[in-house]
């Protein structure tokens, strides 16, 4: 019996009525993606550019999140068309292509996800666990069906070019990335600032315009509910390695002393 691929984050987002709210898992571990796709979150986005994780990494947690209602989005680390192909051929149907500036670089991540005549991807689906090794019936001649991008913009050219970027055919999403784009900025690690968020907002209005979803990275509860107000479609709210991070400092903050010094009895 032929095999069906799930539906893209493109249809996720087409399909629902209210924005998607995301996390990142940006510890490349199996255990932290499982119990990240059964919280009841719409996507999650499995980082490549900015952790450890490899090639075999992400097929293990494309693999482990395959059980759960949850859109899995994998980061590449550049708009690389070789990265791009290989982390395709693993199965992954969505992608976020970082530091997209221009519509020639939109373009090329366009092309990068679909075969010849219209890309350069190149050709392995029987070896590949994205037709699942040609078990998913006409996956070639229906690959772009198969397959969303989002591009990233996160600097200023990015948000000067943000309308012709979000009019590229083939680009599903834009996803604006605050951090690099307060660096662009000149206010690097100020992402709440007024100049950064004007900017984030002027990505809005471009892809509302060109009628492409937008979305925003803010791990600050009321950060990500102000964008949320101002039109985003999705939205990532934290990440696995910040959760636990800050988790762990609570309870150092409750249980240890202040001094750092001897801990309390139990």
């Amino acid at each position: 019996m032929p095999l069906r691929l799930n539906p893209t984050f493109r249809a996720a987002l087409a399909a629902s009525d209210r924005p998607l709210a995301g996390m990142w898992v940006s510890s490349g571990s199996a255990v932290a993606a499982e119990i990240a796709a059964g919280s009841g979150l719409d996507w999650l986005l499995l980082d490549m550019e900015h952790s450890a994780a490899s090639l075999e990494t992400v097929l293990t947690l494309l693999q482990v999140t395959q059980a759960y209602p949850i859109t899995p989005v994998v980061r590449v680390p550049w708009n690389d068309p070789v990265v791009i192909k290989q982390v395709l051929d693993l199965g992954a149907q969505n992608l976020i292509v970082p530091m997209v500036s221009s519509a020639d670089e939109a373009r090329a991540a366009v092309a990068a996800t679909r075969y010849p005549p219209h890309g350069i991807r190149g050709v392995g689906s029987a070896l590949a666990r994205s037709a699942r090794w040609n078990r998913v019936d006409g996956y070639l001649a229906d690959a772009p069906e198969h397959v969303s991008l989002t591009v990233q913009i996160e600097t200023t050219t990015g948000v000067g070019n943000a309308a012709e970027i979000a009019a590229v055919e083939g680009v599903d999403a834009i996803f604006v990335g605050p951090a690099d784009l307060s660096a662009s900025l000149g206010l690097l690690g100020q992402q709440s600032h007024p100049d950064v968020v004007a900017a984030v907002h002027a990505v809005f209005a471009a892809a509302r315009d060109a009628g492409t979803p937008v979305g925003v990275n803010a791990f600050d509860p009321a950060v990500a509910e102000a964008y949320l107000a101002a039109g985003a479609d999705f939205v990532a709210v934290g990440a696995d390695v910040a959760l636990l991070a800050r988790a762990s400092e609570a309870l150092a903050h409750r249980f240890a002393t202040p001094n750092g010094g001897e801990r309390a009895s139990y």
